[in-house]
């Protein structure tokens, strides 16, 4: 018996490894729920392959990349960061295409009931924010805090509204001080604000007050595995996905454009 068990013993030592591949994805958080229906279906057909993902603000995300984090993919919510990465030599601006848009929205706790608001008056912000705080990323470095930050600027409200805000980390962040109704408004993105029904949509802002929301995908790693994964993102069936959550994948011609 002894020598049965030695025997099993150095088998199990010397059988071969099944470890699966892993694809690091790093994706901004407002891309949380795409993503992960996108690597659970990916992982159906690529039984060899684990996907794990990284959800933070985009910000957060190149910061770790930059400092040696192992990410294959990066998905980051506006084109700053991934132009950070570009510039730092981390990526390559031919591995980088834009695969999804997204609207800002300003949103309210369901219980509340704003009937009509003009966001070009500061009566209205004013009043409406004089007991509490407005939601958003951090206007300095969080994408819906920048993008926040440039329509509240271009609709003449910024002076008003800035000492009023409650900047948060991220937008998942920004979207629970409002649904747990710790805040007043929010603005955030739409993808975000349907996906729950603890908050409301108040208004839709013209994408002309700010910088086009577009979600660039860089591809970090050189291995044939981090290639197929991209290159499933950008199918047919992964559009269907972003779809799916509310992000526009028609963005025509448009490309990253590395500066």
């Amino acid at each position: 018996m002894k020598k049965l068990a030695l025997f099993i013993s150095a088998a199990l030592l010397t059988a071969p490894s099944f470890a699966k591949d892993e694809i690091h994805v790093y994706a901004a958080s407002s891309m949380t729920n795409a993503i992960n229906d996108l690597a659970a279906a990916y992982e159906k057909t690529h039984e060899n392959v684990d996907v794990v993902t990284v959800y933070a603000a985009s910000s957060s995300l190149a910061r770790q990349i930059e400092s040696g984090a192992p990410a294959d993919v990066f998905l980051s919510a506006n084109e700053k960061w991934v132009q950070y990465l570009v510039d730092k030599k981390v990526i390559t601006a031919d591995k980088v295409s834009l695969v999804a848009g997204n609207q800002l929205v300003l949103i309210e706790p369901a219980k509340a009931n704003i009937k009509a608001f003009d966001v070009k008056d500061k009566g209205q912000w004013t009043k409406l924010l004089s007991d509490s705080r407005m939601a958003v990323g951090n206007v300095g470095s969080v994408p819906v805090g920048m993008y926040s930050k440039e329509a509240l600027e271009h609709l003449g409200v910024w002076n008003t509204v800035e000492p009023k805000l409650a900047q948060a980390n991220n937008v998942r962040l920004a979207l629970a001080l409002v649904e747990r109704g710790e805040a007043n408004l929010g603005m955030v993105y739409k993808t975000d604000a349907v996906l729950t029904d603890k908050v409301k949509i108040v208004s839709t802002f013209d994408e002309g007050l700010h910088t086009a929301i577009h979600y660039p995908l860089a591809q970090i790693s050189d291995n044939a595995e981090t290639a197929d994964f991209v290159h499933y993102i950008q199918s047919a069936d992964g559009k269907k996905v972003l779809n799916k959550y509310g992000f526009n994948t028609e963005l025509g011609s448009q490309k990253f454009a590395a500066k």
